[in-house]
């Protein structure tokens, strides 16, 4: 099931055409509340209101191949950080290298990126890049060294599935990084990723102890641990308890409209949690993906979609 999600995230035809039918973007709204910046920020001024959730905010899009485009996916970024400060939300910006123009060259990129985050920098907030397929990890690690190098509220996403990723967490750690750990979305060969769900949960567990160590944050490094896997979130707060690393000395970071009950118990807990809420026109990849995640969502969707 997974290995077909994500041939269809990726596959020009359903990209093109299944967004266009009426049931598939029904099924999309339980997780997306709308593809408009005015959509994401009325979620997460609820989230923060009713639940003191605090969010995350991501302008869905990748792989832009004209520059001008990449410099108008910028502006957006810097338009979204003010209209967050003018409503006084606790949102943060995530956002895809690839959408930037990393495609086009790491000075298109750098320039964009470098752009977001000194407004978000100026309005007090932080910046998440996100990690793409496995060929984009040594320029984006290139791209969030330079550009952490002058602001420290910038943070990577790594994916744990990859093999290199524990030597990568071990690189960043001196720089005092933020780091939101996910399982990882895409297709990759076995000598890249590791191809069992069993050894990429257990990869996740031993990354996350590794950087809730005490030199890790010493050093000023910020965890979001990115999942929806309950018993794995559990797992990780009991280690993290009897170590004796605040509740909310990291945080468990989960998309809209999944695990909800989980969200909400964790932020009366008392413990670290943000919703990243996604909005555009272009989710239809990301959409999938997300379900390849985790296939067992695919009966949950389809439920949402009958009638009544």
């Amino acid at each position: 099931m997974r290995s077909i999600l994500l041939w269809v995230s990726e596959n020009d035809w359903c990209r093109e055409t299944l967004p266009s039918f009426g049931f598939v973007k029904k099924a999309v709204r339980r997780f997306m509340p709308g593809e408009e910046l005015v959509d994401a920020l009325r979620e997460a001024q609820q989230l923060l209101t009713q639940h003191r959730i605090p969010s995350l905010v991501t302008f869905l899009g990748e792989n832009v191949a004209d520059a001008n485009e990449a410099r108008a996916v910028a502006d957006h970024y810097v338009e979204a950080v003010e209209a967050i400060k003018e409503k006084g939300i606790d949102a943060e910006i995530s956002l895809k290298p690839t959408h930037l123009g990393l495609d086009l060259g790491a000075e298109v990129a750098f320039e964009n990126i470098s752009r977001v985050t000194r407004a978000a920098a100026e309005a007090g907030s932080w910046v998440w890049v996100d990690m793409e397929y496995s060929r984009y990890v040594d320029p984006t690690l290139d791209l969030y060294r330079a550009i952490r190098a002058n602001h420290e509220n910038f943070g990577i996403c790594l994916q744990a599935y990859l093999h290199r990723t524990p030597a990568d967490v071990e690189s960043l750690i001196p720089l005092g990084p933020g780091i939101r750990l996910v399982k990882g979305a895409y297709a990759e060969p076995p000598d890249v990723a590791l191809p069992d769900k069993k050894d990429v949960d257990q990869a996740f567990y031993d990354l996350s102890v590794r950087m809730l160590q005490p030199d890790a944050l010493e050093a000023g490094l910020r965890l979001g641990v990115a999942t929806h896997d309950g018993a794995l979130v559990r797992r990780i707060a009991s280690w993290a308890d009897r170590a004796g690393v605040a509740k909310d000395g990291y945080e468990v970071q989960m998309l809209y409209g999944i695990a909800t009950d989980l969200q909400r118990t964790l932020a009366r807990e008392g413990r670290g949690i943000r919703v990243l809420i996604s909005y555009g026109k272009h989710w239809f990849p990301w959409y999938v993906r997300r379900l390849a995640e985790r296939p067992a969502n695919v009966g949950f969707v389809l439920k949402s979609m009958l009638p009544g």
